[in-house]
Formats: structure tokens, C-alpha cells, sequence
């Protein structure tokens, strides 16, 4: 279908019906009879093509149709490959949820920004969770400042019904993708980490400010900050 939208674009040879016709090529430029570009065409063993009917006269091209189409086809290809396609990838937490989890998600996060798509973090509270509200802010607040490096914030978190959303934009769009042996290490290093906090003697917590939230320390002036234009 697409090639035949391709072919249905141009007029060939006897298709052209104009009194005269400009032919272009090789930095020329000439106006001849529509008849004798069409025996020129024939002479050449080529094709008469209309590149631009909406010229005065119509602009043509002495050149092969298949050549010319497989041309126009590339030329899309290339102009659709620099287009630089920007996704919403969703991150999703829980009130309560644990360490190894977030580091688990910061590291997708990380990995979506770099990419140039945008990140829509948030916060589900089920039933009664929502009494938790304070934690999910700090939650997503503290997310924020961790990818600091990586994304800009785009507002602040926001309850929308049982969720809260925080939305983040990559600082440079379409950045390149870390190779797979980069993003390797970079989980080995995090584990090795983890590892060693496990390791460490359990402090005491409380239900106020107990788990993930007791290493949340940013506040709602840091992530102002984040928010303001960054060039």
C-alpha cells in the first residue's frame, strides 16, 4: 500500500500532459516541449518523470521510474530515522515499597530518560494505603532527586484519585543508549551496594518514618529546584 502511495505521487512519461515542461539534472536547467522531452527520455532509454506539477512549467527529471522511486523510498527512511520518537514509559510504586524494588525501577527509569522517552511515575494506594499519602510524596520526591542527572521534573507530585503522579523529561532527548556491558556493570556496582547495607546491623524503625522513607531526604524546596528550566 505504501509503495503504491509512492507511485500514485509522480507522473511518467505519456501520464504528463502539459504543453512544455522544465527538465532539471546535473546542475542544468532547460524548457522544451513536453514532445521532445518524452524523445529524449526514449533516446536516453529512460523515463520522464514529474517532480514538482505544481511548477510553472511542471519541473521533470530525465530518469529511470524504478530508480528514481527506490530513491524516494530510501530518502523517507533516512528522514523517518532522525525523527526522534518520544514515549511515556510508566513506573509504578507502592506506598511501602521496599529498597530493592526502587533501586529496581530507578535503574528502568534511568535507562527510559537516556533514551529520550519521559517518565510517568506514581504511586498506587489501595484501600486503606491512602492514609500513607505523606510517604508516597516522599517517595516520588525523593525518585526525583535521584534522577537528577538524568531527567528534568516537570511538576510537582500531584493526587489524582488513588494515584500520585510525578512527571519527569529527559534533559536530552534521543540521547544514545549505554551499551549492555555499561548498564551490567552499573547493576553490579548497585547489588554490591545493597549487599552491603544488608550486611550492616538493622536500625530500629518506626511506623512514622521506618524503611524506604528514612533515607528520604529531600524536601519540597530541592525539588522546586529540579523544576526550573535547565538548558
Amino acid at each position: 500500500m505504501k509503495n503504491d502511495n509512492i507511485k500514485n505521487q509522480y507522473r511518467v512519461n505519456e501520464q504528463i500532459r502539459v504543453r512544455e515542461v522544465r527538465i532539471v539534472g546535473d546542475g542544468e536547467s532547460i524548457v522544451v516541449p513536453t514532445r521532445q522531452a518524452l524523445d529524449m527520455a526514449r533516446e536516453q532509454g529512460v523515463d520522464l518523470v514529474e517532480i514538482s506539477p505544481n511548477a510553472n512549467p511542471p519541473v521533470c527529471r530525465l530518469i529511470d521510474y524504478s530508480k528514481f522511486l527506490y530513491q524516494q523510498k530510501k530518502r523517507q527512511k533516512e528522514m523517518k530515522a532522525k525523527q526522534v520518537k518520544v514515549e511515556v514509559k510508566e513506573i509504578r510504586f507502592g506506598p511501602q515499597t521496599d529498597e530493592h524494588d526502587y533501586q529496581f525501577k530507578l535503574k528502568h527509569a534511568k535507562e527510559f530518560l537516556e533514551e529520550g522517552n519521559k517518565v510517568r511515575a506514581y504511586v498506587f494506594f489501595r484501600g486503606r494505603s491512602i492514609l500513607f499519602k505523606e510517604q508516597g510524596e516522599v517517595l516520588l520526591l525523593r525518585f526525583a532527586n535521584d534522577l537528577e542527572e538524568y531527567g528534568k521534573v516537570e511538576g510537582m507530585p500531584s493526587l489524582e484519585g488513588k494515584k500520585m503522579f510525578l512527571y519527569l523529561a529527559p534533559k536530552k532527548a534521543g540521547a544514545q543508549k549505554k551499551s549492555q556491558q555499561a548498564r551490567d556493570r552499573e547493576a553490579a556496582e548497585a547489588e554490591a551496594k545493597e549487599n552491603a547495607r544488608q550486611s550492616q546491623p538493622a536500625e530500629a524503625e518506626t511506623p512514622a518514618n521506618g524503611g524506604l522513607f528514612a533515607n528520604a531526604k529531600i524536601s519540597a524546596d530541592a525539588l522546586k529546584k529540579l523544576t526550573e528550566t535547565e538548558d
